[in-house]
């Protein structure tokens, strides 16, 4: 059975994983049997769900979500998505928010992994792995499905969704932890940090207005909600975030990208790292300086050479005292080690072909 957690409460761990789905990370919605009175593009848009009442067009209300004609035959609606990051999913959220009397009795959620760019044919032919069996949904409501089993374990880039029998979803989340296919990157030139490469923030201070795992998305922030950002501070402290390397590297440049963060840009930052293959990271001694505390402009995309070629796994990022941070960019290379680490992570989570 889902979990259904109230309204404004907190959900699992594995909800502040990325939303590999997400419009916002490249997802798409590439295929559906019928989006006669909502589009199934809404279904991976990255904010909540909007609504407005006694809003009509031509097909009725409109909605912010995938909503299907009323079946008067036998059969089932349903909708493929691309992951923008394809990776190991640990946990699906299918939200009927405002679909009081035309949300799905049930759903079910399928997954697969191919190489390339096929179309919709090709995904449509391939062998899908259950992620969610057949499942009783309300509505408006957020039904939270964490995935358990030998699918716990393996890398997807594509999910189906499927309401038994139509209706309509507002969202469709599907959480987990990105998996690069190391043939696609240069291991001697990227970005040790980003998401899409398998870099996670792995422990903050503060996340009151935004996640920090936000800092290491793709493209630049569109406004403040983009970035990661602290409540202020009260005291003499400052906040800080660490972030796990896609493997064992090298960081030669950070970006410091304070754009959008006027008022509420932090006055100065440091970088710091750790190689958890050879020390505890919970030693303060095991952490060493990349980047000494250095004053920030706001609205500013700073880049820092960083002299000291250390090997890391880790990096914490301090601000002073608090604030946010619209991105976080750390350019290198991984080392001999860091490219077996990801060669090997792809190859467990990647039980051979699906389709």
């Amino acid at each position: 059975m889902p979990e259904n957690p109230p309204d404004g409460s907190n959900g699992p761990e594995w909800t502040n994983d990325p939303d590999l789905a997400s419009r916002r990370f490249g997802g798409t919605v590439m295929w559906a049997t019928d989006e006669l009175f909502a589009e199934k593009e809404n279904l991976v848009n990255p904010w909540p769900p909007r609504h407005q009442p006694e809003t009509f067009g031509p097909k009725g209300q409109v909605y912010d979500g995938w909503e299907t004609r009323r079946r008067r035959e036998p059969g089932d609606d349903a909708a493929v998505v691309r992951l923008g990051l394809p990776g190991i999913v640990s946990g699906v959220v299918v939200d009927t928010a405002f679909f009081k009397g035309n949300y799905p009795p049930a759903v079910s959620v399928d997954a697969c992994a191919l190489d390339g760019y096929p179309g919709p044919e090709e995904v449509a032919a391939a062998d899908w792995v259950p992620l969610v069996t057949r499942a009783p949904v309300a509505g408006h409501t957020r039904a939270l499905f964490p995935i358990e089993g030998a699918a716990a374990d393996r890398r997807f880039t594509h999910v189906r969704l499927t309401m038994h029998p139509d209706g309509g979803v507002a969202r469709l989340h599907v959480h987990g932890s990105p998996v690069p296919d190391p043939r696609l990157l240069d291991t001697d030139a990227l970005d040790l940090a980003a998401l899409e490469n398998g870099g996670r923030i792995v422990g903050c201070s503060d996340m009151f207005y935004s996640a920090p795992d936000n800092m290491l998305a793709p493209g630049l922030a569109a406004h403040q909600a983009e970035g990661w950002e602290t409540a202020r501070r009260r005291d003499d402290g400052n906040d800080w975030a660490v972030v796990r390397l896609a493997g064992a590297g090298v960081v030669r440049f950070a970006d410091l990208d304070t754009s959008n963060l006027r008022g509420n840009a932090p006055g100065w930052a440091a970088l710091r790292g750790c190689d958890t293959g050879s020390a505890d990271p919970a030693e303060p001694g095991s952490w060493f300086d990349l980047l000494p505390r250095t004053r920030l402009q706001p609205d500013t995309r700073h880049r820092f050479v960083l002299p000291e070629r250390r090997e890391v796994t880790h990096v914490r990022l301090d601000i002073f005292p608090d604030g946010g941070m619209a991105r976080l960019r750390l350019f290198g290379g991984l080392t001999e080690r860091g490219r077996a680490e990801l060669t090997r992570r792809f190859r467990e989570s990647s039980a051979g072909p699906t389709g």
